[in-house]
């Protein structure tokens, strides 16, 4: 059965058979039609989706290993908590994050994208500036606009706290990934499906009427992986920037759905 990985080859497809029916459809219409079939909002967001899905299995996994003293490019966020799993747009305009989103695109791709605890703070550069946990992900995408500023396309992999900060010609971070408990644990399978009635009160979507894997669709995964439900339920909670850091600094997998579906 094809799934989103296979959506170029669904566009070429769906372009040919209407072509042999008259029907011409230019190869970027049929790859907006096929991002809303399979529920995207657009091409560009299922190409983030893609991309993202095509990342080396180990870059995603909590026991990731770093080489000794190792540093990441930083990009702190104004006004955004980035979640494990989440695929986001940004916009970089500050020089030396611009730096660090360069130094990554040519090297291994990956950033730490990290809260600043003050939003009007215009130069972050210190352990005190940011927050202590953020999230390592990887850069899959990046167009310069007109006024200069990059927009970014960005995947979080996985929490991590941050051990030290460099400032130099970009902000770097030592790291320290951020491993997950009570993410098998029979109470976090049934605290998935309260997280899963709660959001289908909050969007009105009856998923009980909704056919095999449809869920899909609404961007939440099964209740199979409490931890991917619970940080994918998450950036969408009508909560306080605040209150969403205090989530991503939950390591407990079990805590952060109990307070997602509260």
């Amino acid at each position: 059965m094809r799934d989103f990985r296979d959506a170029k080859a669904m566009a070429k497809t769906l372009r040919e058979a209407l072509q042999a029916k008259s029907f011409t459809l230019t190869n970027s219409e049929s790859q907006e039609l096929v991002a809303r079939i399979l529920g995207y909002r657009d091409w560009n967001v299922l190409a983030a989706r893609i991309q993202a899905g095509q990342l080396p299995a180990t870059s995603a996994q909590p026991n990731s290993s770093f080489p000794a003293g190792a540093e990441m490019p930083v990009v702190p966020m104004r006004d955004m908590v980035l979640f494990p799993h989440m695929i986001s747009r940004i916009f970089v305009a500050r020089d030396k994050t611009r730096q660090a989103v360069e130094n990554a695109l040519v090297g291994d791709r990956r950033v730490v994208v990290v809260a600043q605890r003050r939003g009007a703070d215009d130069r972050p550069c210190t352990l005190g500036a940011l927050h202590a946990v953020g999230v390592l992900a990887n850069v899959v995408d990046r167009q310069t606009q007109v006024d200069g500023a990059l927009k970014v396309t960005v995947c979080g992999l996985q929490r991590t706290g941050i051990v030290r900060i460099t400032d130099g010609e970009y902000l770097a971070a030592e790291i320290a990934p951020i491993g997950e408990q009570g993410g098998q644990s029979t109470e976090a399978a049934a605290l998935s499906s309260a997280v899963l009635d709660a959001y289908q009160t909050y969007a009105e979507v009856d998923f009980s009427a909704l056919p095999p894997g449809s869920k899909a669709r609404f961007g939440l995964p099964s209740v199979g992986d409490p931890s991917l439900l619970a940080d994918t339920v998450a950036p969408l909670l009508s909560i306080t920037m605040e209150q969403k850091q205090q989530l991503l600094e939950t390591s407990n997998v079990v805590t952060r759905l109990k307070n997602s579906s509260s």
